[in-house]
Parts: C-alpha cells; sequence; structure tokens
C-alpha cells in the first residue's frame, strides 16, 4: 500500500487493488488562512471523518463518489473499525468527541487517531487492537501533546509512527512541531517527501519507530 500525507491530518492511503481512503480532509484556507494546504483532490473510495471541524471535515474537494464514514464500515475488501473517544481531556466537554479509526491494508494494520485529545482509556485500546502503522496527532494544543503521544505509542505499541497534527509553514495553528515528539524517540527518520510504500516485510521489524514525512499539498 501507499501512504501520502496531504497535511495536517489528512491521508491518502491506496491499496495495491487501488481502494482509496483518506482521512480527515481539511478545508484549504480555513480558519482565516489557519490551515494555508492545498486542497485535498484526490480520487477517492471512501473518506474517514474523525469529528467535524473544517479542518477535518471538508471532504468537497475530492474525485470520485467517496463513501464518507464516521464509523465503522467497508470500503471494497477493507474493513473500517471504530471506537469513540474524546477531543479533550474533559470527556469532551470543550470540544466534543472524536472517532478513532482501524483497518487493515494489504495485511498492514493501520490507527487513525484523529484529534484524540487524552491518552487512551483501556477500553479503547482493546477496541482499536493490533496496530502496524499508527497515525498520530503530536502538536498539543488541540490534540495530545508530545509526552501523552509517547504514552499512547506505549499503549498501542505500534512498529511505525508517523506523526500529523503538528506545526508546520502550512499550518498556523499554535502547536508544536514534530520535533518535539521525536525527541523522545531513539529511533526516528525524517522521510524527506510525502509518499511511502509500505508492505509487511517493509515495516520495521520491531518498533517503535518514528517517520517523519513531508506535507504533499
Amino acid at each position: 500500500m501507499k501512504i501520502k500525507w496531504n497535511g495536517h491530518a489528512s491521508f491518502t492511503i491506496t491499496a495495491n487493488s487501488g481502494t482509496a481512503l483518506v482521512t480527515d480532509p481539511y478545508e484549504s484556507g480555513g480558519y482565516d488562512g489557519g490551515i494555508a494546504y492545498g486542497p485535498v483532490d484526490d480520487r477517492a473510495d471512501a473518506v474517514l471523518i474523525s469529528h467535524e471541524h473544517p479542518d477535518h471535515n471538508h471532504p468537497d474537494d475530492l474525485k470520485g463518489n467517496p463513501k464518507i464514514l464516521r464509523g465503522a464500515g467497508e470500503v471494497g475488501d477493507i474493513k473500517v473499525h471504530s471506537a469513540l473517544a474524546a477531543h479533550d481531556e474533559e470527556g469532551g466537554k470543550k470540544r466534543g468527541k472524536v472517532t478513532l479509526f482501524q483497518f487493515e491494508v494489504d495485511r498492514v494494520s493501520v490507527g487513525f487517531l484523529g484529534d484524540l485529545g487524552h491518552v487512551l482509556e483501556d477500553a479503547q485500546v482493546r477496541s482499536l487492537g493490533r496496530i502496524d502503522v499508527l497515525l498520530l496527532p503530536v502538536g498539543g494544543f488541540f490534540t495530545i501533546d508530545a509526552a501523552a503521544a509517547s504514552k499512547v505509542v506505549d499503549q498501542l505499541k505500534p512498529r511505525l509512527v508517523i506523526p500529523m497534527h503538528f506545526k508546520t509553514p502550512k499550518c498556523k495553528f499554535p502547536i508544536a512541531e514534530a520535533d518535539d515528539f521525536a525527541k523522545l524517540f531513539t529511533r526516528v527518520k525524517k522521510v524527506g517527501q510525502s509518499e511511502i510504500e509500505l508492505s509487511p516485510d517493509s515495516l520495521p521489524k520491531s518498533g517503535p519507530e518514528v517517520w517523519i514525512m513531508d506535507f504533499a499539498r
């Protein structure tokens, strides 16, 4: 499969069969230019939306006629599982609820944690199950920060972690850069590109390993 980081919390994940999933497409230029990444306009078969904020729920630019999933469902031969969590440390009182997703593509289990705002509860860990590749917010302020994200890695034990929702030249939010998270780990790689190809054989043999990707847009 291929994983492309569009920017912010949006990835395009394409199976070897051609089935394409897009996570949390943002509104380009939203929040008065706070999200300056270009439009997410890939062809998609399904869109996974973790919550309803404009920087995570803007499928309008996508090509095709994608199925919108706000929870569990199926697209082609890919089964998508979900668990409910909160956008903050007060059970959602400040920013509401978010959906966490787990799905398997080409024998690689992927976890996408949207705008998770707290360390996981035991029931959420059990619901997500085995995770090989974890797409994890790390920037803090609106999501978990680096320290809490490190604890989530300890909980889920992925082989590969791909940080998201952190400050870049195209994200003006008052959040931290990925380096604050990366410095908590010994095995870190700056990929230097926006798209990678993964298979069970190409994953790190053990984890966690952190790969920091470039944004595509």
